[in-house]
């Protein structure tokens, strides 16, 4: 925010919190430039009104919240900010699977509230992480760093994904390519890292849940929507899944009240980049792709429809 209070002048927004839909609409007609967050949409209405606009400089590497096409059709560039927090979402991403298998959160708050009476043999059991199979839906760069951290866990990766990986990284990770159901069928772990789109929204729902593992866990660190949520709280209820890690939400900042009533279920608060150093690198990463539109060249990360 420095770096952009010396390039530019700010307007709009400037706290830590979302901005409300009324005040985008009315700062936007005199901005050259817009960034937003996952929480902000920029469709046909907020273009139209934006008739100074040249870029858009979304603070995320997903943009499902961004109508491309449209601004394409403005002549509005749209960039992101990928790469920079893979790692960074790869290692929450496997925070949430042991938090889950091991039942951590259920534990600390035993611990906590004054009720534990000492250890015994039966106390929290969880399930085993190491030597089990990793399933990945989506193996680009978040889903690949994920890949690499469960070789130290001794797992087998198989992973869905609609480009197979080259041999030589399915050697490296070793992992294997399968279709959805058949991950879906043998996988201890599912840990999801797609985009959200047309394609992926729902992409696990009750005919889904009900291929699974009763042992089974699910990691959702990608988009909320990708779950059909009802479906997942349905699934839990009745023991068709052994729990479910999520730093993502349908309907964000609103949770499903099922979800939080369930004590298998770790909840997140989409934490998935939040570290200071990439916070930091998204900001300036950002920064980089307003000042190249502004200054008539190409910016490093714009996305094409």
């Amino acid at each position: 925010m420095a770096e952009m209070a010396r390039r530019f002048t700010l307007i709009g927004n400037l706290a830590d919190r979302p901005v409300s839909r009324a005040d985008l609409l009315a700062q936007v007609p005199d901005a050259d430039a817009l960034t937003v967050t996952l929480a902000e949409t920029v469709d046909q209405e907020l273009l139209e009104k934006a008739g100074r606009l040249k870029v858009v400089a979304v603070y995320a590497v997903g943009y499902n919240n961004v109508d491309v096409p449209a601004a394409i059709a403005r002549g509005v560039v749209v960039t992101n900010t990928p790469d920079v927090l893979t790692e960074t979402t790869a290692d929450l991403a496997w925070g949430l699977l042991l938090a889950v298998a091991r039942r951590i959160p259920e534990g600390e708050r035993v611990l906590r509230e004054g009720r534990w009476e000492g250890w015994s043999p039966t106390q929290f059991l969880g399930s085993e992480v190491h030597g089990r199979v990793l399933g990945i839906i989506g193996m680009g760069r978040i889903g690949r760093a994920v890949a690499r951290r469960a070789r130290g866990f001794g797992m087998q990766v198989v992973y869905s994904s609609p480009r197979p990986l080259a041999p030589e990284d399915e050697a490296a990770l070793n992992a294997a390519r399968l279709p959805l159901r058949a991950l879906l069928e043998c996988a201890d772990f599912v840990s999801l890292h797609v985009p959200l789109t047309e394609h992926t929204r729902h992409l696990l729902g009750k005919d889904e849940f009900a291929l699974m593992r009763r042992t089974s866990i699910l990691i959702n660190t990608s988009r909320g929507s990708v779950v059909d949520e009802t479906a997942l709280v349905d699934a839990l209820r009745q023991g068709q899944l052994a729990g479910a890690g999520l730093d993502v939400y349908e309907h964000e900042p609103q949770i499903h009240s099922g979800l939080l009533g369930l004590s298998n279920v770790v909840l997140l608060p989409h934490l998935g980049s939040a570290t200071f150093d990439t916070r930091v690198k998204m900001g300036m990463m950002v920064v980089e792709n307003i000042s190249a539109v502004l200054s008539g060249k190409e910016p490093p990360n714009r996305i094409r429809a």
